[in-house]
């Protein structure tokens, strides 16, 4: 295994322990904060998009080396 696969493999386990990590305190913060529906939506919706702009951007470097 070289260095750049090694630090690939890193940077995905890495990024995705941390976005499970973030997802569980949106969670509890929508929790405690007795958000009810709308206010959870809100809170996954607004806080979420940072997870999917990093998600949209690893799909489209696939893309453009391919």
């Amino acid at each position: 295994m070289s260095v750049e696969q090694f630090e690939t493999i890193s940077l995905n386990l890495g990024v995705g322990g941390l976005v499970l990590y973030m997802l569980f305190i949106m969670y509890r913060l929508a929790r405690e904060s007795n958000a009810g529906r709308f206010g959870t939506l809100v809170i996954f919706l607004s806080l979420g998009l940072g997870i999917a702009g990093f998600v949209v951007k690893s799909v489209i470097q696939m893309i453009i080396e391919v």
